[in-house]
């Protein structure tokens, strides 16, 4: 059967998981009595919850004797180590870009990378049933990202389609005709998507997607450059510089058909599979035929550029909420995740019972802790980290990132004053229609941290920030942080209403009453810049004196609610975020006051 095999690229929420799900309906894949799932692609919980693909899946479509394999790749930056690889098996793009919003960071991103592997782009104009679309305008702002990324001119001389995949057409022009569904962009592939090169000589294949499976073990997905494969075949596999890791023998060939995974008993050269048998084998790795010995290119990854410290919880709650708490178990998970994504790099930090993890930023770190909670972990999080390094002339840089803001006019003026405080330098400035502007920054990791929050309370919810790594750039010098200290409690126990509503003048709660709270817990912030030990335990003293003054009803302020993402953005370098499978504490590092009293005078000591 011919192929063809095409990733669709494009910026978060701009409608590629839905597109999938119209070419899948389209293509017949799915029997006409059967019960259909909103985004189908999206399989994993927590893509489901946040709206977001955050890996990459294969699926395939047939029309008109063509098999035409997909692979959906995930939009937001802090994923991209996911999509860097995924190119490496598609021989054609669809470029999907929002027909009001235009193309955003990642689009760059990711087109970057597709250009620079001479894949030749389809732009596919979505939601152009959006008020506020200026399908025309997004057109020449595609084109001039493509020059500006030196895209050669068989590149820019894209063809271009419009439609929505909500409601599940495409058309050449603007306005239509709507009645021919997907047909449009499916004939476009055909004939504009290259079948896939096949070179000549024994069986090769890159890894390019990684997951673990309960009955399979490993299974390793990729596109077969050469040859053929059949189970029980004997291979081996080289890392990127031809060092032997093992060998051994297929044990399964799955390939895709529709949304599922079917077992075969040949697969030829060209097609996309995934192979079961192989425990070392991972990504960017050669599977090859034992009498090969020079492996494939891989694509480099882009660095990690923040870390953050897992530990073991010791708090004196521990072990009351979760069922995996020890060391070993944090260690074993966190290696298996490395182990399938290459973003991620896992290291064993100087105190053993601590585990430091290096991912692209603040999300998909969030992501692993969620994931880690709702297995049944505990554990305690340090605040995120910005990884620095030294040039060649030995100054100390770090990373910086390229932001796009778009916010309504009347609120760019704060939006400008608070990334001049965090060290952004404003490189653009215009509008984007609808009394909307469109601020481009360079500004460092380190000052972005914790800033989504804030953006959105400043703009009453309206701005949008992307964020994608830009490069490295000397260091900025000092950013301030937080401003206002914590409130901590001082004793183990039950909080009790009366005394959250005799603190409430010192500060806002973060606890309710009857949560509880330990020696070293924080449960407010207060008002001034110190930290404030407090007694959350304390009861109302009963006398026999029954007056209205007396008797004054108890009325709370509700709490400060911490999210994962809020929490991880508020702590400071002493403080940790304390996670369980049902709740998220934060808590200072050293629990007694007393050792944190030590702790300051060391420090102290140390910068005399």
């Amino acid at each position: 059967m011919k192929l063809r095999n095409i990733a669709i690229i494009a910026h978060v929420d701009h409608g590629k998981t839905t597109l999938v799900d119209r070419l899948l309906q389209q293509s017949g894949t799915y029997r006409d009595n059967q019960r259909q799932v909103e985004r189908a692609m999206d399989s994993n919980d927590l893509e489901r919850e946040r709206g977001i693909t955050i890996l990459a899946k294969a699926a395939s479509v047939e029309w008109e004797g063509t098999r035409i394999n997909i692979v959906d790749t995930p939009g937001h930056a802090d994923f991209g180590g996911e999509v860097e690889r995924i190119l490496n098996m598609v021989d054609g793009a669809l470029v999907l870009v929002d027909a009001a919003e235009g193309p955003l960071p990642q689009t760059k991103f990711v087109v970057s990378k597709a250009l620079r592997m001479g894949l030749k782009p389809i732009v596919v104009i979505n939601k152009v049933d959006r008020p506020d679309a200026r399908a025309v305008e997004v057109i020449n702002e595609v084109f001039d990202l493509f020059a500006a990324l030196d895209a050669t001119d068989e590149q820019l001389d894209f063809p271009i389609l419009y439609g929505s995949a909500k409601q599940g057409w495409m058309a050449e022009k603007l306005d239509g005709p709507q009645d021919q569904g997907m047909k449009p962009l499916f004939d476009l592939v055909l004939r504009h998507v290259q079948p896939p090169v096949v070179e000549q000589g024994p069986f090769k294949l890159l890894g390019t997607i990684i997951e673990a499976n309960n009955f399979l073990g490993r299974i390793i997905t990729g596109r077969i450059t050469s040859g053929s494969v059949k189970p029980n075949q004997a291979v081996k596999v080289l890392d990127r510089e031809g060092k032997l890791i093992e060998t051994g023998r297929i044990t399964k060939v799955l390939a895709f058909r529709g949304l599922e995974r079917v077992p075969l008993e040949e697969a030829e050269a060209g097609d996309i599979v995934a192979l079961a048998g192989l425990p070392n084998a991972t990504v960017a790795m050669t599977i090859c035929d034992p009498a090969v010995d020079a492996p494939m290119p891989a694509q480099p990854i882009d660095p990690p550029t923040l870390a953050m410290t897992f530990r073991v919880n010791d708090s004196p709650l521990a072990g009351t909420e979760g069922t995996k708490v020890t060391g070993r178990m944090i260690r074993d998970r966190l290696l298996r995740e490395a182990e399938g994504n290459v973003a991620l790099r896992v290291r064993e930090s100087d105190d053993k019972d601590a585990m430091e993890v290096a991912g692209r930023g603040e999300l998909q770190l969030g992501i692993l802790i969620e994931t880690m909670r709702r297995e049944g972990f505990e554990l305690s999080v340090s605040r995120p980290k910005v990884l620095l390094r030294n040039n060649d002339a030995g100054e100390l840089e770090e990373p910086i990132e390229e932001v796009v803001i778009d916010v309504d006019e009347e609120h760019s003026g704060v939006v400008v004053q608070k990334m001049s405080e965090r060290k952004g330098e404003m490189t653009e400035l215009k509008p984007s229609g609808g009394g909307r502007v469109r601020m481009v920054f360079h500004a460092p990791t380190r000052g972005l941290i914790g800033y989504q929050g804030e953006l959105l309370t400043d703009t009453r919810g309206t701005a949008i920030m992307n964020r994608l790594f830009h490069g490295y750039a000397s260091h900025k010098g000092a950013i301030q942080g937080r401003r206002n200290g914590v409130l901590i409690s001082n004793e183990k126990g039950d909080a009790v209403a009366y005394a959250l509503w005799n603190l409430e003048d010192r500060g806002p709660m973060m606890i309710e009453p009857g949560w509880k709270v330990y020696n070293g817990m924080i449960v407010g912030e207060h008002t001034r810049d110190n930290d404030l030990v407090v007694n959350v335990l304390k009861g109302k003293q009963l006398t026999n004196i029954r007056t209205t003054s007396k008797d004054e009803a108890v009325r709370l302020t509700p709490p400060i609610k911490m999210t994962l993402e809020k929490a991880l953005a508020y702590i400071q370098d002493d403080e940790l975020v304390e996670v369980t499978p049902k709740s998220i504490r934060l808590r200072k590092t050293f629990l007694d006051e007393n050792d944190r009293k030590r702790e300051d005078r060391r420090k102290e000591a140390e910068v005399a």
